[in-house]
């Protein structure tokens, strides 16, 4: 519907001094679009397919969309990568003297393919082939430390104030730990959109390399690998928080896949069986909670003029559970709470001031 969309408003723009189109595409799950350096041959891909026009070749975007799905059944974010050819020649590869604009605002799949258009001989991830002389700029600048793109169109969101910051102050030692998938959530996007550290001795982070495979094939993912190592921190007693990120409910939720992602959740419920009885062991407290749903609405409701459920593979916006393990305090009951209020539970439970520029904790102690 949206392709057809925008190809049928640039087909009016298009007169014999302009031509608008669109020249390539895929799905971010499969081309271009990868994170955190787990799969850089998918960047590779989608360099190939974007610069260089070399993909499959159809007439159009909506051609594309429909063969595949027809193929395969493939979801969106799952679609292989194409290009789109006229008499066997690609309308729009990326040449010398082109602008080339990449308007994602979210900075963790942007970097990557960022460093191949900005990096010059140093780049040493995939063979650019005849990389072209362009003027590259991202929506933003999506990492302030590593000067991630070099140009951009838009001031980057100044984000002050992290709890890392707050518990640094107060000498806390944290450790953070999750496997590539969601590694940059418990580290660059929980810091503030910030790859360096706060504090080199009071921040240890450990990253548990996640397989290249289509998470439906093995959704326990790395969480028993991230569980063994997050037990042997919170049972060592050099740190007074730590935190991970079970990517299961999210990554094959989005897969559309139920009986995976049952499998998935199953595993991160084991996971945290585990979890508990360390923290039992060492008196201290847990929390549990989430970013967004997805893995609790796998399937969208027909329209009119649809037989059958579609996969549901995005976000939803059901409210998520917040859980506190081992501590004797009450949870608040309030409707306007959310995620900007766990930085000040999280101090309160610490005994630690929260910063004055917070939310309220969640919590009341009895």
């Amino acid at each position: 519907q949206y392709v057809d969309e925008i190809e049928n408003f640039m087909n009016d723009l298009n007169d014999d001094s302009f031509d608008a189109r669109i020249a390539s595409g895929g799905g971010r799950m499969q081309i271009t679009m990868d994170r955190y350096e787990a799969n850089w041959p998918m960047v590779e891909e989608g360099w190939n397919i974007h610069v260089h026009g070399k993909g499959r070749q159809f007439a159009s975007a909506t051609e594309a969309i429909e063969t595949y799905r027809n193929e395969s059944g493939v979801v969106d974010q799952d679609l292989p990568g194409f290009v789109i050819a006229k008499d066997g020649k690609p309308v729009g590869t990326i040449e010398d003297g082109d602008s080339v604009i990449l308007f994602n605002f979210r900075g963790d799949r942007a970097q990557e393919i960022c460093k191949a258009f900005d990096e010059g001989e140093e780049f040493d991830k995939f063979d650019r082939g005849n990389k072209p002389d362009v003027k590259f700029a991202g929506m933003l600048q999506y990492d302030a430390d590593l000067n991630i793109p070099k140009k951009y169109l838009t001031e980057p969101p100044k984000i002050r104030y992290t709890l890392t910051e707050q518990l640094v102050k107060e000498g806390i030692n944290e450790y953070a730990i999750s496997e590539t998938q969601k590694f940059g959530h418990v580290t660059y996007f929980w810091n503030g959109n910030r790859s360096e550290k706060f504090d080199d001795n009071l921040e240890t982070y450990v990253e548990i390399q996640s397989d290249v495979i289509p998470f439906e094939q093995r959704p326990w993912m790395k969480s028993a690998e991230i569980t063994d190592q997050l037990i042997q921190a919170i049972e060592s007693g050099e740190y007074q928080f730590l935190r991970t990120n079970y990517p299961n409910g999210d990554m094959v939720g989005h897969t559309g896949n139920l009986e995976a992602t049952i499998i998935g959740v199953e595993a991160v419920d084991l996971a945290l069986g585990r979890v508990i009885k360390a923290v039992d062991k060492v008196n201290g407290i847990l929390l549990i909670t989430a970013d967004h749903g997805n893995a609790d609405e796998m399937y969208d409701k027909p329209k009119a003029d649809e037989k059958v459920h579609k996969a549901k593979t995005s976000h939803t916006l059901n409210k998520v559970p917040f859980i506190v393990y081992g501590a004797d305090v009450v949870c608040k009951q309030d409707d306007n709470l959310g995620l900007s209020n766990i930085a000040a539970t999280v101090c309160e439970l610490l005994d630690v001031k929260p910063n004055e520029h917070w939310n309220e904790s969640i919590i009341e102690k009895k």
